[in-house]
């Protein structure tokens, strides 16, 4: 029994689907690439007598992990 040349093999249906997808995951991440937030925050100003300690959000995210 001879098959049909023109007959798609079972490898050959998964890869194509496989580069589909692959190809609409690309497309569907590439409109969030190009679009870029610039956030403009401004510095606290600086006192004059020095600073000191300040908790900013960063340091409540370290002491958060730092956690037993």
């Amino acid at each position: 029994m001879k098959k049909p040349e023109n007959a798609l093999s079972r490898r050959v249906l998964f890869a194509g689907a496989g580069t589909a997808g692959a190809l609409a995951a690309v497309a569907t991440m590439l409109p969030k690439a190009t679009k870029t937030v610039e956030s403009k925050t401004e510095a606290p100003a600086v006192p004059t007598k020095g600073g000191g300690y300040s908790v900013t959000e960063h340091v409540q995210h370290y002491y958060k992990t730092t956690r037993i």
